[in-house]
């Protein structure tokens, strides 16, 4: 159990840092389901408050706007005027594989490397309470986007005010319907959670509303087509499963939607590929703001920072069909854990 002397000298460091905390890129997920080995990488943008505004219409770009190299650097998300770190903290299974006294200065050091980008969910056991303790000290500096599993607007209401007990906050940043699947009823959706959303943005609980999916490229289109979401978070990889940068994507750009990269490198990253291949590739995608990493252990936050912040200055494009062409045959649950029917980000594995 921690003592309180602990929580204050840690919350008094989150505060002496937190002017630095401002501006951060998208998130990357990345992580084995068997095996502890996630890469992400970050680089830091200026020491200026994370939630931020761009000028003129705030449209996504691949140019970093802030050029200090101890953080990392920042891009637009889309056409909701904030700036994100191009690495983004998620909050999920690899994440929660830190235990106590390893995951609370994991929190810290991203603060410190310019992450201003938090995903977590109402589902994954411990992650907001996590999140809380060491952000709630500097919550109007950073970015925080949770999630919600039901598809009723009374179980998403009921999910979504545990979640901000557990974040200790008042509001959240961004609002996502989570994982998106082929079985899911665009109208439903619609006539459900989604204008249960707008009403929770009308009352100044939130302030976007996004979705995520890594199964469902051809129902994200849908719904992008069809709903005013503001931000989204796609699987995007080299293996190129599940064809979101080429069905899904497109959406997103028409609409000048906020786009997050996830499961940029899970299950491929090591052998197969390395860590800066993974991450550039994601980052390279039209649109695409930040990548969602979940890291275990504090090697594989730090390395995954210097490889940010290096693609951010790099002006060079690799040849990506080399790439693809190498990873397709990974492309499937045989090899990506998260794309099986029983995967839940949520769980240990």
């Amino acid at each position: 159990m921690k003592t309180v002397n602990t929580i204050i000298s840690r919350r008094e460091f989150v505060r002496r840092m937190s002017t630095g905390v401002a501006g951060v890129t998208l998130p990357l997920a990345l992580s084995s389901c068997t095996q502890e080995n996630p890469s992400d990488i970050v680089e830091q943008p200026k020491k200026t408050p994370v939630g931020t505004r761009t000028g003129g219409d705030g449209s996504s770009g691949h140019n970093s706007h802030h050029t200090n190299a101890d953080l990392i650097p920042r891009r637009p998300l889309g056409k909701t005027g904030l700036e994100v770190s191009m690495l983004a903290f998620g909050g999920g299974s690899q994440f929660l594989k830190n235990k106590d006294g390893e995951w609370e200065p994991l929190l810290e050091k991203a603060l410190e490397l310019g992450i201003n980008y938090f995903d977590t969910s109402h589902g994954y056991a411990g992650s907001e309470e996590r999140f809380a303790e060491i952000l709630a000290p500097v919550r109007d500096q950073i970015i925080i986007t949770t999630k919600f599993d039901a598809r009723t607007a009374s179980g998403m209401r009921t999910e979504f005010e545990k979640s901000l007990k557990r974040l200790k906050t008042d509001y959240v940043d961004i609002l996502m319907i989570h994982s998106v699947e082929n079985k899911d009823s665009v109208s439903n959706i619609e006539n459900g959670v989604y204008k249960e959303m707008l009403k929770l943005k009308d009352e100044g609980s939130i302030r976007f509303l996004g979705f995520s999916s890594m199964n469902s490229a051809s129902k994200s289109k849908e719904l992008l087509d069809n709903l005013d979401f503001d931000v989204v978070m796609l699987a995007m990889n080299p293996t190129n499963y599940g064809n979101f940068a080429q069905v899904a994507l497109p959406s997103a750009l028409k609409k000048n939607v906020g786009v997050l990269a996830m499961k940029v490198m899970r299950d491929i990253v090591g052998e197969t590929a390395t860590a800066e291949e993974l991450l550039h590739y994601a980052l390279d995608k039209e649109g695409v703001c930040s990548a969602v990493v979940g890291h275990f252990g504090m090697n594989i936050l730090e390395e995954n920072a210097e490889l940010v912040k290096k693609i951010g200055s790099t002006s060079s494009v690799p040849n990506w069909h080399g790439l693809e062409q190498r990873l397709k045959p990974f492309a499937g649950p045989h090899a990506l854990c998260w794309a099986r029917d029983d995967y839940f980000d949520g769980k240990l594995v």
